[in-house]
């Protein structure tokens, strides 16, 4: 039921920030305001809107027309993005767990979604049908890749392998294992006969694909290292660490090529695109650079007010890309020409930010909602696809009882009624003590006074129809979520 805001890899963003939004005494023209401005930023035109949590992952098929989000949510989303208002195709979320990676499969019909089950799922886009769900890993998986003739995919696990799937028979392929850490990104050769794999021990391995063998440490950088891709066109590759560094490796000897601009947090997305030459790169700091692969010259840079980004992707002709991050939606920027974003008018950019006074005791329980519950949960009455079920008027409910919430089996026997009591044996246990069997992600909280001010401000946010999105003094509306 409740659930803490997970990254996309061990470095990921730090956790939800503060901001400057004053919380118990914002007044109420104040709040119209900042939902106002919000509601304005979500519509602006080309963002990918339907989701209910984060956007972790991102892909555009080479031809520019389609589009692929997956989420927090348990969801990937199929979008057609050939006009300038994009239409969603399909929600496929026969998943169970995050969405944490997506890629198109070149040829034909077929793309690929897998995150937090440790699955790789094969679908079908003309049917929206799954076709296979690929099993091995031991762990979430976060990268995917996909080699050039559409024959192989490769996946990149928690459990300190990569691995390989026939696209073809649907059957598993060689194991790479051998990484102290996990396996963070994959990345085919151009001609498919090797495999890389960047891991959170600071190296990246050369792998032949044929039979899952180590040709070679490729790189041994020291930082961990979040992201990887191919430069299509070329053997080089790109990569960016927890350090914030970037650069641009020989795929053939590991030789530095090009270091390019460095973050100041760690680097948590990156795209490439053959024609112009360019790469983006994207950071805990939210800012996404743009720069050339040729000689990494600067193009465009945004500083993001809204978050770290998690995910990103340039469109057909690279004029434009989609950016992903603590947003329940897609964000589209016009690189060239450049469309300026919009003046951020309120100090309050995200619906994770809040600051309450040590002394209000209220104004904690919102920060610590805002932390640790609101990526997968509302307050709302009437909430959407989130990853968990609406918490409106939970005191007093049985567990697993929600009508139209899809909970796992284990989760329905359990005798559990929600009161203060079982709220905070479930914060002080954790979700594998209080109720073992669920999906519940929930980090224990160890402090009595933290779970004691969170649990004061349920018992007011859920009983009241919030004012705003996210409770009396929340934000964001948009709610229940997939499987829990």
């Amino acid at each position: 039921m409740f659930a803490c805001l997970v990254g996309p890899s061990l470095v990921s963003a730090q956790g939800p920030a503060t901001g400057d939004r004053p919380s118990a005494t914002e007044p109420q023209s104040a709040k119209s305001d900042r939902r106002a401005a919000e509601r304005q930023r979500r519509a602006s035109p080309g963002n990918l809107i339907g989701h209910g949590g984060p956007v972790k992952a991102l892909a555009v098929d080479p031809a520019g027309g389609r589009a692929l989000t997956g989420s927090f949510d348990y969801a990937m989303m199929v979008w057609d993005v050939a006009s300038e208002q994009p239409v969603r195709l399909a929600r496929l979320d026969d998943h169970n767990g995050a969405v944490n990676a997506v890629a198109f499969v070149p040829g034909g019909s077929l793309a690929l979604a897998a995150g937090d089950d440790g699955a790789v799922s094969l679908w079908d886009l003309a049917t929206a049908k799954l076709v296979h769900r690929f099993l091995g890993h031991e762990a979430k998986i976060v990268g995917l890749a996909v080699s050039a003739d559409g024959r192989w995919a490769a996946s990149a696990g928690w459990d300190r392998t990569a691995r390989l799937w026939d696209l073809t028979q649907l059957e598993p392929g060689p194991v790479l294992a051998g990484h102290q850490g996990p396996v963070n990104a994959v990345a085919f050769s151009a001609d498919g006969s090797r495999v890389y794999s960047a891991s959170a021990d600071g190296t990246i391995g050369q792998w032949v694909r044929a039979d899952g063998s180590l040709q070679r440490p490729l790189l041994r950088h020291g930082w961990g290292i979040n992201v990887l891709a191919r430069l299509p066109g070329t053997d080089r590759l790109v990569f960016g660490a927890l350090n914030g560094s970037v650069a641009v490796i020989d795929g053939e000897t590991g030789a530095t090529v090009m270091e390019l601009p460095a973050h100041q947090r760690p680097v948590l997305a990156l795209a490439v695109l053959e024609k112009p030459g360019i790469i983006a790169t994207g950071g805990g700091d939210g800012v996404i650079r743009v720069l050339r692969s040729a000689d990494g010259s600067r193009i465009e840079e945004y500083r993001n007010p809204y978050g770290p980004a998690w995910a990103l992707a340039f469109v057909g002709d690279g004029t434009a890309l989609y950016y992903g991050g603590l947003d329940d939606f897609a964000t589209f920027w016009r690189i060239a020409p450049r469309e300026p974003f919009e003046a951020i008018d309120s100090p309050f950019p995200r619906r994770f930010q809040v600051r309450g006074q040590a002394s209000d005791r209220l104004a904690q329980g919102e920060l610590q909602f805002a932390r640790k519950c609101s990526v997968c949960h509302t307050l709302q009455s009437d909430g959407r696809n989130r990853a968990g079920p609406t918490l409106h008027k939970l005191f007093g409910r049985r567990i697993g009882t929600l009508a139209g919430y899809p909970y796992s089996e284990a989760l329905k026997q359990l005798d559990i009624v929600w009161m203060p009591e079982t709220l905070g044996k479930l914060f002080a246990l954790g979700p594998e003590v209080f109720t073992p069997g669920s999906k519940m992600p929930l980090q224990k909280m160890t402090d009595p006074a933290q779970r004691e001010a969170l649990i004061a401000y349920l018992k007011l946010a859920t009983e009241d129809e919030p004012i705003d999105g996210n409770g009396p003094r929340g934000s964001d509306s948009s709610a229940q979520g997939e499987k829990k």
